[in-house]
């Protein structure tokens, strides 16, 4: 009866003791890593900014980003993209260059390519200088070789068609051209969002993507004569160059636009595209784009 007892007791002090082993280890086993911290999103100096994933679509950075404002040369974006989409397009096209083109820069106070009145422009050299130094000529140029009409107001009446038909046809619910550079006739305007959209849109366009990657280029043009001259032009991106993995995209400025810039960087397999828009200067609209980049490459 006593062994009996002895060997109970033995018994539930080795079970007592088991259960206090497991206890303790609970106690010191180590605790759940904790997630880390979600990068604060910046701020910026635009009125509105945008940043998505250039292969998902996916939202990154908001700053009104559904807020029409207008867009200055980023509107040329969609001027680039549908020429390049033209079916049956040769880039080695030659486009005769106008003096109503000179005549328009001289009028407006616009950016030009320095095209000159005579001179036969491959297709390929135009879209250089649409997207690099910004050229509203080069602009006006496309939107008369590739517009449809008998005259010439027609035919660029009939290519913002098209760029509407585009935005249209890409989901650019807030964007309206009125106009194929940028220099607006009253209802010229797009979103952060949107021009995101397209800008994410025309970099998938092996073509559009080289051009605006571009820092400077010369390109050979056949003059009045029958010779040749060379045309220099530099890119108006400052991010180029300053921004590792920036490939693009296009600035903008203007007095209802003030600054702006569409812009996108690739790293390893990603690539973030977005845009600021009425930022209050140059230097701030790069500041700006960098700050959301840095943000959405950190998620």
């Amino acid at each position: 009866m006593k062994t009996g007892l002895k060997a109970t007791g033995r018994m539930m002090a080795t079970l007592v003791t088991a259960g206090s082993l497991l206890t303790a280890g609970a106690l010191v086993a180590p605790a759940a890593q904790a997630a880390p911290a979600k990068p604060k999103a910046p701020s910026i100096v635009a009125k509105g900014g945008f940043l998505l994933d250039g292969n998902t679509g996916r939202t990154y950075y908001g700053k009104y980003g559904d807020t029409r404002l207008s867009t200055g040369s980023t509107t040329k974006i969609m001027t680039a993209l549908v020429v390049l989409s033209t079916k049956g397009l040769s880039l080695d096209t030659k486009v005769t260059i106008d003096k109503s083109y000179s005549d328009y820069i001289v009028r407006k106070g616009a950016s030009s390519a320095r095209l000159i009145v005579g001179d036969k422009v491959p297709v390929r050299a135009l879209l250089y200088g649409l997207m690099l130094p910004s050229g509203c000529d080069a602009a006006y140029a496309l939107a008369d070789k590739f517009g449809a009409g008998k005259t010439r107001a027609a035919r660029v009446s009939s290519f913002i068609g098209k760029m509407n038909a585009t935005a249209k046809s890409l989901g650019m619910t807030n964007t309206k051209f009125d106009s194929f550079d940028g220099i607006s006739n009253g209802s010229n305007y797009s979103t952060p969002r949107d021009l995101s959209k397209l800008a994410s849109k025309a970099l998938k366009n092996n073509n559009f993507r080289a051009i605006v990657k571009t820092r400077s280029t010369t390109q050979r043009v056949t003059t009045k004569s029958g010779g040749y001259r060379n045309m220099a032009w530099t890119n108006t991106n400052k991010l180029l160059g300053s921004y590792s993995g920036a490939i693009g995209v296009k600035t903008g400025s203007g007095t209802q636009a003030k600054y702006c810039l569409v812009f996108a960087a690739t790293r390893g397999n990603r690539t973030v595209v977005g845009a600021v828009l009425a930022s209050s200067n140059e230097v701030n609209r790069t500041a700006d784009a960098k700050k959301i980049m840095d943000y959405g490459f950190k998620l």
